[in-house]
């Protein structure tokens, strides 16, 4: 079975469709560039160009970076306009994509329900932690397996500034950061993720899972263990893709 994802970002906008027995894309990502400012109508435009690439004419799951409540409704908007608070997403994209049946979740929960079932994340029970780095810090909290929806942990305070202010992959390119330096950013954010949650896992997902032999060894002192996504940066659009799946008739 196949269902088309889309995860939608600070930077870009990619999808494809998503083989949902194997966990893995079907065929090579469309990405477009996340236009500035990425209003509402902006992003329709460049969803339904990725979509409209493939001529896809089933169900589609997109992400959302920020919190989407009751799979429709967006309430943040860090890291694109703030035009988006309040605005009814599933709408929005069902209506741009010509009446497609459309699913909406946050992000960083779409890669780590992608990361429990087909990568890092498969077969561990007790409290993971999946951590997106990239525009900004995405979090995806699961207990026993269970997610617990909308977490944004990359919001807590670290350093009196937003710890995806200091610790995103942005924030490594912005202050041209070595990875040893930004590391230690990593760090001091992980152990504080670690004393409030306890987890057994962290998985470090994103854009930098790809390059985690460049700064995971410099981490130390996390009693968790660390490991990177599995997916890497599809985690997004398999995870988008398997919960449109779920709520189809």
């Amino acid at each position: 079975m196949q269902i088309f994802g889309v995860d939608i970002g600070g930077s870009g906008i990619k999808g494809a469709p998503v083989d949902l027995e194997k966990g893995d894309l079907a065929q090579e990502r469309c990405k477009v560039l996340t236009p500035h400012p990425a209003t509402p109508d902006g992003v329709a435009d460049g969803v339904k160009q990725v979509v409209d690439h493939f001529g896809w004419t089933g169900p589609v799951g997109l992400t959302f970076p920020g919190v989407v409540t009751g799979g429709a409704t967006v309430r943040t908007a860090a890291n694109v306009d703030k035009s988006w608070i309040d605005t009814d997403a599933r709408t929005l994209f069902g209506g741009r994509l010509g009446g497609l049946p459309v699913t909406v979740v946050n992000d960083a929960d779409a890669a780590g329900v992608a990361e429990m079932q087909f990568g890092a994340g498969r077969g561990r029970s007790g409290t993971v932690i999946l951590l997106t780095f990239g525009t900004g810090i995405g979090s995806a909290l699961f207990v026993d397996g269970a997610l617990v929806p909308n977490t944004e942990l990359g919001h807590l305070e670290l350093g009196g500034h937003d710890a995806e202010k200091r610790a995103s992959s942005k924030a490594k390119e912005d202050g041209e950061l070595t990875w040893e330096h930004w590391a230690r950013r990593v760090q001091k954010y992980l152990a504080h993720v670690e004393m409030l949650f306890s987890p057994e896992a962290f998985i470090i997902g994103g854009g930098v899972s790809r390059k985690a032999d460049k700064f995971l060894h410099f981490i130390e002192g996390i009693k968790a263990e660390i490991v990177p996504a599995q997916l890497q940066n599809n985690a997004g659009i398999v995870g988008a893709a398997m919960r449109a799946a779920q709520t189809q008739p």
